[in-house]
């Protein structure tokens, strides 16, 4: 499968694990120069290998495949992807998503608080929700810089969620994760604040996710 066809498949992906839908949401993959990108206003089931946009860091466009639309444009998020690939040496591939249970959350400002161990997975003690600011901002984007220290995933305020891993697959699981764990603390909210794991045994699950899913 060639690096284009591939985003298009995590993002038909995301549908059907019901992370995301339509045209909102956007994936990316690194590429020497920059990352391929999907472009804006595009439906997911309509979408070409043409149409994935070829950006720099800088999000200029790096050229298109033939059969490419000169009117694609790269996703109106492309700088939070750019962003995390200058900031993030091990970030391969990143999935954006408005999931209904994590968005909820981050429409009331609220993280994801290691209420369950599996909140590790995203790599720390808990999974931040960084400050709101307008889509397609240099301010989002540095808020959810900020919200991402030690982290592969976080809450995008009033917005929705974004994760980066070494690829797409590892990726879209970790979105799919945050999914989940977001719709169980919301579960949990229904009796109440759920007991909260201290730090000491969150460093012991986040010291072991460090080689989890790994083979040697």
């Amino acid at each position: 499968m060639t690096p284009r066809r591939a985003v298009i498949d995590a993002c038909l992906r995301m549908e059907r694990l019901g992370i995301n839908q339509g045209t909102s949401g956007n994936v990316s993959v690194r590429t020497p120069s920059g990352c391929l990108i999907t472009p804006s206003g595009v439906d997911y089931q309509t979408m070409t290998p043409a149409q994935v946009v070829h950006i720099d860091f800088a999000g200029n466009v790096l050229g298109s495949p033939r059969g490419a639309s000169r009117e694609v444009r790269p996703s109106t998020e492309w700088r939070m992807h750019t962003d995390i690939y200058g900031h993030f040496d091990d970030a391969g591939a990143i999935v954006h998503a408005h999931p209904p249970h994590a968005t909820a959350l981050a429409c009331q400002g609220r993280g994801i608080p290691p209420f369950h161990y599996m909140v590790a997975v995203a790599g720390g003690t808990d999974i931040r929700c960084a400050r709101y600011a307008t889509f397609g901002t240099s301010e989002l984007s540095s808020h959810m810089i900020e919200a991402l220290d030690g982290r592969r995933a976080c809450l995008l305020a009033n917005h929705g969620i974004i994760c980066f891993h070494e690829d797409l697959d590892r990726a879209l699981a970790l979105a799919a994760e945050v999914e989940t764990l977001a719709r169980q603390y919301l579960l949990a909210l229904v009796i109440g604040e759920p007991k909260r794991l201290g730090r000491k045994q969150m460093a012991e699950v986040v010291e072991k996710f460090k080689g989890y899913g790994r083979r040697d």
